[in-house]
């Protein structure tokens, strides 16, 4: 779950449209709200997936949201597991895990990836919660380290993340935590980079009320239609199911809609005669 402004879209007293998200690891958004102001993303939280079935599922939360209501809620509510980083919004849980003894814990997984941009190599350390750690449902404590090498200047940083789950060691192994952590941070690509790089959203100037939560809704469920049906490249995509694109009914069979020839027919001849052929 995430948090993305609208920068285009600005209310009649001068505030940016706030859109919180709900998204799967496939790409789909199931649950979109849309907050009154920046920073109000937080009490959208629990009506976000109200409507959702998660039992049994994996619930990761960005840094604004790790409180003990919303870790509460999937968990007693909804029957899911939780995944939350402990930040400085957490000041003594925050300084209790990282004086725990990680020297002393031996590393229980490691990858690396090369793929896309700098160099990564990720280490992951997970023990049982211990005391000082104050925040619900929390079965144990997790260290991400992350070293990146950037192949242009040679330069090298190393990145610490820290996080707490409810997942048990019976429940799921180290690079299984890690995936669900990195999956998160998919979040970024997936929805947020989709809307603004490929279909513009920040430059839209739709008029305000309820039009940009629709039009990103609509770009969402373009977004992940193109997702489930194995697009990787989404401007791509979008370029194949073109209106002038050389087979009209291809956007229907993506989104597996079907319609008698007799229909197909009548649309094909609305087309030709709206383009003047």
């Amino acid at each position: 779950m995430d948090g993305k402004t609208v920068r285009g879209a600005v209310r009649a007293d001068g505030t940016q449209v706030q859109l919180s998200a709900a998204m799967n690891t496939a790409g789909p958004v199931p649950a979109q709200r849309e907050a009154e102001a920046k920073g109000n993303e937080i009490r959208v939280f629990q009506p976000l997936p109200t409507p959702l079935d998660p039992a049994g599922t994996v619930v990761t939360l960005d840094a604004p949201h790790t409180r003990h209501i919303h870790a509460r809620f999937p968990a007693e509510e909804k029957n899911a597991h939780v995944i939350a980083p402990i930040k400085g919004n957490h000041p003594t849980s925050h300084h209790t895990h990282k004086r725990l003894p990680r020297r002393d814990i031996p590393m229980q997984q490691r990858t690396r990836a090369t793929a896309h941009g700098p160099d990564e190599i990720r280490r992951v350390k997970t023990r049982t919660a211990i005391r000082g750690i104050d925040f619900p449902h929390t079965s144990r404590a997790i260290q991400i380290a992350r070293r990146r090498r950037t192949a242009t200047t040679g330069q090298n940083s190393i990145e610490r993340v820290h996080a707490v789950t409810s997942l048990t060691v019976r429940q799921a192994e180290p690079a299984e935590i890690a995936q669900h952590v990195r999956e998160h941070r998919g979040i970024e690509n997936k929805i947020h980079h989709a809307r603004d790089m490929t279909h513009g959203e920040d430059a839209s100037r739709v008029p305000t009320d309820t039009a940009p939560h629709a039009m990103a809704t609509l770009r969402n469920l373009a977004t992940g239609a193109l997702r489930l049906t194995d697009h990787r490249n989404i401007a791509a995509g979008l370029r194949r199911h073109a209106p002038d694109a050389r087979d009209a009914h291809r956007t229907l069979t993506t989104l597996d809609i079907t319609c008698s020839n007799r229909t197909l027919r009548e649309n094909d001849t609305a087309l030709a005669s709206s383009r003047g052929w």
